[in-house]
């Protein structure tokens, strides 16, 4: 229990220094767009005029707000082909929802109840289903092809099948698997000679800004995670902001706010997470259309230059028609789990070694890793990142060829602390290799404060670590 001021600042300094955060290092998560949050972007949230604003605030005293608010969303409308965007869902996850609410009552105001049917590949994200059942819709899962884009032949059929239910289909563009589908205006078109509506996920939108807009495409409707594409930081649970885009014929069913005149209500406040909007504002504004189009560009860019120097060390799952990916690549390490048992959770462990945050482990597909650089990261981060990654293929060789122990390695034993490089060490390699392996950094070294834990174990065995209630009923209170 911390009783004084430099106590709790030390403390919160002792959690900082534990965490792998981007102010250290590259977060090559893939379909999360872990991207710079610029300083410059940030400092708008902090202004009492933002930051003070209550969400049921007068109109009259809101000028700016709806000022604001109203130009990102046609920026947003500019970038997406949308026609209209509502601001109230508050993540990815409540814009799929509202949007498939939108399609929903778009069938309703035409008197076709009947359709209900949404159909969903299988590699989608797995909110899609989940949202789709929570808007009453019935889930028919679309399969994918080897080289992981939609069974086409089976859309199709499904879709006839279907037709006189069908009431979306939910698609990714880029797809999951981190490549362009040549077939999407295809897949629109099926869908809406069938009578349906496209929802367009719009996760990976980080590769299409200034390049390709889904409105064009042939979707009716989109999620935007500001909280990706447009800096408002990631993770931690919040807050985030996931709106919605249209095509014109969806604007009078999109959810509306009883303070604003409107129904349908997603959120509790009339434009979602309002108060961190400036910071997409701001991204917009400080890098206009072309700094916008040329981040899109070089976060494909620097995906492909990862994928094409580790393809001879890894296999690259997906890529397109030119052997190219999208903004992020599937890295296949499942073949060392049947040659040597290194699986896809040891070179995440050994990742840590080197000073980075691993990269999304076994999605889309299990036992893989999915790696997205986006335009933040400079060549010199991303060189270091697969000098890493290389090395530690270098390392599982050494299993493979024997001359290491298939369990008593760096691989096996990652990561490694500070006891590790002062303590008794009785392995066969050296705690050069275990704490410094190639990529790491000898100065400002990152130090993981404890060795591997077992992730699942401790998913499934919860253990407080409070004080027992007794200890409280024993502490002295202060007279008043």
């Amino acid at each position: 229990m911390n009783r004084a001021e430099s106590e709790m600042t030390r403390y919160m300094r002792r959690l900082a220094d534990r965490d792998l955060a981007l102010d250290r290092a590259m977060i090559p998560l893939g379909s999360c767009t872990m991207k710079l949050n610029a300083t410059a972007e940030m400092l708008p949230i902090s202004w009492p005029e933002f930051s003070e604003i209550h969400p049921f605030a007068p109109t009259d005293q809101t000028a700016g707000y709806a000022e604001l608010i109203g130009d990102l969303s046609q920026k947003l409308c500019d970038i997406t082909g949308y026609d209209a965007i509502s601001m109230q869902p508050n993540s990815g996850a409540q814009g799929e929802y509202a949007g498939l609410l939108t399609i929903r009552r778009y069938h309703l105001s035409r008197g076709e109840p009947h359709r209900t049917v949404c159909l969903i590949p299988s590699s989608a994200h797995g909110t899609n289903p989940a949202s789709a059942q929570m808007c009453g819709m019935t889930v028919v899962v679309v399969g994918a092809r080897p080289d992981g884009d939609i069974d086409l032949d089976d859309f199709r059929a499904k879709a006839e099948t279907h037709s006189a239910n069908i009431a979306a289909c939910m698609i990714t563009y880029p797809s999951t698997h981190g490549v362009f589908e040549g077939h999407v205006r295809e897949i629109c078109d099926i869908i809406h000679a069938h009578g349906g509506q496209v929802y367009l996920d719009g996760a990976n939108l980080n590769a299409l800004v200034g390049l390709a807009r889904p409105g064009d495409i042939g979707a009716d409707v989109s999620h935007l995670n500001l909280h990706k594409t447009f800096c408002i930081p990631h993770g931690g649970g919040g807050p985030g902001m996931g709106p919605i885009g249209v095509k014109s014929h969806l604007i009078p069913f999109l959810p509306g706010h009883p303070e604003t005149g409107g129904e349908g209500a997603v959120s509790a406040a009339p434009f979602g997470s309002a108060s961190i909007l400036p910071i997409s504002w701001s991204y917009c504004l400080m890098m206009g259309g072309r700094g916008l189009t040329q981040a899109t560009r070089v976060a494909i860019l620097n995906a492909n230059y990862i994928a094409a120097r580790l393809k001879r060390a890894y296999p690259i799952l997906y890529a397109g028609r030119n052997g190219r990916v999208a903004h992020e690549c599937i890295v296949d390490v499942r073949p060392f789990a049947k040659s040597v048992g290194v699986n896809v959770d040891d070179i995440a462990k050994r990742l840590i070694d080197c000073g980075f945050h691993p990269p999304t482990m076994s999605w889309p597909v299990a036992g893989t890793l999915m790696i997205e650089p986006t335009e933040s990261e400079t060549k010199a981060e991303i060189d270091r990142f697969c000098d890493a990654m290389l090395a530690i293929r270098e390392e599982i060789r050494e299993i493979e060829e024997g001359r290491i122990d298939k369990l008593n390695n760096p691989v096996k034993r990652a990561p490694h602390t500070v006891s590790d490089l002062i303590g008794a060490w009785e392995r066969p390699y050296s705690r050069e290799a275990a704490c410094f392996p190639a990529g790491s950094l000898g100065i400002d070294k990152y130090w993981p404060p404890v060795n591997r834990v077992d992730n699942a174990y401790g998913d499934r065995n919860l253990m407080c670590s409070c004080p027992p209630s007794e200890a409280y009923a024993s502490t002295p209170v202060a007279a008043e």
